[in-house]
C-alpha cells in the first residue's frame, strides 16, 4: 500500500507499506523508481521488471522459529563520517589486513553497533552467552544463469548472513577484530547460498533477544527516487509495531547532517536503552 501526504508548505510525503514476501529493500526501491519514471513521463521503466521467481530454487524450509515479543524502545543515532573513517583505519592498520582486506562503510558501522549492543547488554546476559548480529545480504548476483535477467528481479533475494560470539568476546574484541568477524560472515555468503539452494542448509538464526538484524537502506534506491521533485529530503523505516525482531536499519542523515550513516533502532528493551544510547554517542 503506497500512502501519499500533501503539505500545506508544499512539500509531500510518501508512505509504503510492503511484505518482505513479495519484495525486499532493493526489489521495493526499484518498484518505487519505475513509479517515479512513470510519473516524470517516461512510457515504460528503464530497468525492465523480472519476476520470473520460479526460476529460483525452493527446498524445504525447516519448522518456522519460536518468536517471543520483546517491549523495544526506539531510538536514533548518527555514527559520524570520522568515527567511521577510524574504524576503516584502525582495521587497515591491523595485522589481519595483510591480504589486502578492505573495511567497508558497511563493516564499520556493523562492528560499532555490534559491540555497542554487547556492552549495553552486559548486565543482561551472562559472559559466555551467545550475542549475535545478523544481516540481510543481497544474491541476486549469485543467480546468473538461474534468472532470466538479474539486474531487473524485484522479488525479495536475500540471505541471512550471521555473526555468534560470547558476549564477553565482543565486548572486550577491538573493532578491527569485530569487523573481522563481520567480513568472514560475508564471504561465507555465497557457498552457504548454493548450500541452501540446494535443501543442504538453512536459516539458523536464533530470533531471541540476544540476536540483532540489520538492514542497510542507505544503498538500495530509495534515497534515489524521483517523482519529479527531486531526491527525497530523508527516508526512514517506520517499524514500531514490530517487536518479535530486535533490528537495526541503516539510513543516510537528513540533508543537513549529510555524511555518516543515520540509525534506526529498535533493538534494546527499556532498561538497556540509556547505556546503549552512551555507547554510541562516543561515535556521533
Amino acid at each position: 500500500m503506497v500512502q501519499a501526504t500533501r503539505f500545506t508548505c508544499g512539500g509531500f510525503a510518501v508512505g509504503i507499506s510492503f511484505s518482505h514476501a513479495v519484495f525486499d529493500g532493493q526489489g521495493a526501491a526499484q518498484f518505487l523508481t519505475a513509479v517515479g519514471e512513470l510519473a516524470r513521463g517516461l512510457q515504460v521503466p528503464s530497468v525492465t521488471p523480472v519476476w520470473d521467481r520460479d526460476a529460483i530454487p525452493d527446498p524445504p524450509s525447516p519448522p518456522p522459529p519460536q518468536l517471543t515479543e520483546f517491549r523495544l524502545v526506539t531510538q536514533v543515532a548518527d555514527i559520524s563520517a570520522e568515527s567511521i573513517a577510524r574504524v576503516k583505519d584502525e582495521f587497515k592498520q591491523a595485522a589481519a589486513t595483510s591480504r589486502g582486506e578492505v573495511c567497508s562503510t558497511f563493516d564499520a558501522v556493523t562492528a560499532v553497533l555490534f559491540k555497542c549492543r554487547a556492552l549495553a547488554l552486559a548486565s543482561a546476559l551472562p559472559d559466555d552467552a551467545a550475542v549475535r548480529v545478523a544481516f540481510a545480504a543481497g544474491t541476486r548476483h549469485l543467480l546468473h544463469g538461474v534468472l532470466l535477467a538479474v539486474d531487473g528481479y524485484y522479488g525479495n533475494c536475500v540471505y541471512l548472513a550471521c555473526v555468534t560470539k560470547a558476549g564477553k568476546a565482543v565486548r572486550e574484541a577491538s573493532l578491527a577484530e569485530v569487523v573481522g568477524a563481520v567480513r568472514e560472515a560475508k564471504e561465507a555468503v555465497p557457498a552457504r547460498f548454493a548450500g541452501w539452494m540446494r535443501g543442504v542448509d538453512h536459516y539458523d538464526v536464533p530470533l531471541d533477544y540476544s540476536t540483532v538484524t540489520v538492514s542497510d537502506w542507505s544503498r538500495v534506491g530509495f534515497h534515489e527516487v524521483d517523482y519529479g521533485f527531486g531526491a527525497p529530503g530523508y527516508v526512514f523505516p517506520l517499524n514500531d509495531h514490530v517487536n518479535f525482531v530486535a533490528s537495526l536499519n541503516y539510513v543516510r542523515p537528513p540533508a543537513p547532517k549529510r555524511g555518516g550513516i543515520r540509525v534506526v533502532l529498535r533493538c534494546v528493551e527499556e532498561p538497556h536503552a540509556a547505556a546503549f544510547a552512551v555507547e554510541l554517542a562516543k561515535f556521533a
